[in-house]
């Protein structure tokens, strides 16, 4: 299934979203449903492996720099969104000094995305453009098909590309992160040995 904005002829609510069949995942941005199949296996493991190269250093402070809140599929309600749900993301502490007891109503600093076939359009020609017009302002793609990682930066409103990484880049420093080597080849690897 790929993905589908769903015609409803008024602003798309919660509700909307608790209505869905099982297997299928919806988001509202701009006021639209947009639905899709829920991510495959490969999908899921490779962002529960990113997450746990950069909870350490990242969130916990151990070894690293801390500062950061991350989280797996976050719901997020911000700038007249209900709800939008990023494969990863992340907040500045300085932001954001306590986590939420409910939901982020603040948008992320980082935002990861990872593409898979059921996804790719949408994060593409959706997701993009509205993380622009929220002011998130580091934005990562997975391409699970290549097996590359998009590094992009908000500037003036605009995704300005900052690196494009390989299955092969073994260690990698990469804004906003870029105080800790990612084995970036590791997550790979270990992708590989999980069937």
């Amino acid at each position: 299934m790929a993905y589908g904005k769903q015609s409803l002829n008024r602003v798309a609510t919660l509700a909307d979203i608790e209505a869905l069949p099982e297997g299928v995942v919806g988001e509202i941005i701009e006021g639209a449903l947009y639905t899709h199949a829920r991510p495959d296996g490969g999908h899921v493991y490779l962002g529960l492996r990113l997450f746990g190269e950069l909870d350490g250093p990242f969130q916990l402070g151990n070894p690293g720099p801390g500062g950061w809140w991350l989280m797996v599929e976050p719901g997020v309600r911000a700038a007249g969104s209900p709800e939008f749900v990023p494969d990863l993301a992340g907040w500045r502490r300085e932001r954001v000094a306590t986590l939420p007891e409910r939901q982020w109503t603040l948008h992320p600093d980082w935002v990861c995305e990872i593409l898979s076939p059921s996804t790719r359009a949408y994060d593409l020609n959706i997701k993009r453009p509205f993380y622009a017009r929220l002011g998130i302002r580091h934005l990562w793609l997975i391409d699970m098909v290549s097996r590359t990682l998009t590094v992009s930066e908000l500037r003036d409103g605009q995704w300005a590309e900052l690196g494009v990484y390989t299955d092969g880049d073994s260690l990698i420093r990469i804004p906003p992160f870029e105080d800790v080597e990612l084995r970036w080849g590791w997550l790979w690897r270990s992708l590989q040995h999980s069937d």
